[in-house]
């Protein structure tokens, strides 16, 4: 419905629309001090799953300059960061992390055209992630989530995903590089579903939600609902009494008055 996620609005945040190839391919709210983002919203296209393993990584000139491009662009091969690594992460940020991985928030396996692949590859779609956790309970979950919405989603899908942080950074140069996010958090919305589906799936629509723990150990990823994910952010994090990720809940226009609805 052409509406961010409520409650935020407090943060010095930066707004992003993720321009590549002309066009814009999705959301992220930015964090300029932790130069990480705090979530990305993007559309979900129904994908096989590849990886566009060809993209070099890229940055966002918006972010650095008044008259700076929207467009995000390639780093360039000499080291000139200084120009913009105030405010966002530059690749060196990540060189010397042998614990962390460069996790995208919006992964290009929930794309399927090729500039929306490459879209993903931005800096500031990237969170520090724990390579057990990224490779292993996060990456089942972004494949789950993947089949079922390519399975059971008639329509649109929408997916918000998200970090909470604890004040933890990785360091460079002895400075506060990158903010470690302590939980990696998502959540969809699809109100044209199959309601013919199982009901296993068919009880996770129109909307769903899920987190897990950013560390090596205990970091299975628990699935819940939208109003649990919620509830669990505005107890970890800085999200205020209204933070509320989807428009109207994510409830399908057809059910406003419905018994349900108006409970």
């Amino acid at each position: 419905m052409g509406t961010m996620p409520r409650g935020l609005e407090e943060q010095p945040l930066k707004k992003i629309c993720q321009y590549y190839s002309g066009k814009p391919r999705f959301f992220t709210l930015y964090d300029t001090y932790s130069h990480t983002p705090v979530y990305s919203a993007y559309t979900f296209k129904r994908s096989d799953g590849s990886k566009k393993v060809d993209v070099p990584w890229m940055y966002e000139p918006q972010l650095s300059l008044v008259s700076g491009s929207r467009e995000m662009e390639q780093f360039p091969s000499v080291n000139i960061h200084k120009s913009f690594e105030d405010s966002q992460a530059v690749l060196d940020d990540y060189s010397d992390t042998v614990i962390f991985e460069r996790g995208q928030l919006n992964p290009d396996e929930h794309q399927a055209d090729p500039d929306d692949k490459a879209a993903t590859y931005t800096l500031t779609n990237v969170v520090p992630r724990v390579r057990e956790f990224n490779i292993g309970p996060w990456k089942i979950h972004e494949h789950t989530i993947r089949k079922r919405l390519n399975n059971y989603c008639r329509g649109t899908a929408y997916v918000v995903t998200g970090v909470t942080t604890s004040g933890q950074s990785i360091r460079r140069h002895n400075i506060n590089r990158l903010g470690i996010p302590t939980y990696l958090w998502s959540a969809y919305c699809c109100v044209d579903f199959d309601h013919n589906a199982p009901y296993s799936e068919r009880s996770k629509f129109p909307a769903f939600a899920a987190h897990g723990l950013n560390d090596r150990e205990n970091n299975r990823v628990q699935e819940m609902t939208v109003q649990q994910l919620e509830d669990f952010l505005k107890r970890v994090t800085y999200v205020s009494s209204s933070f509320q990720i989807f428009y109207d809940n994510c409830v399908p226009p057809n059910t406003v008055n419905s018994p349900l609805h108006s409970a």
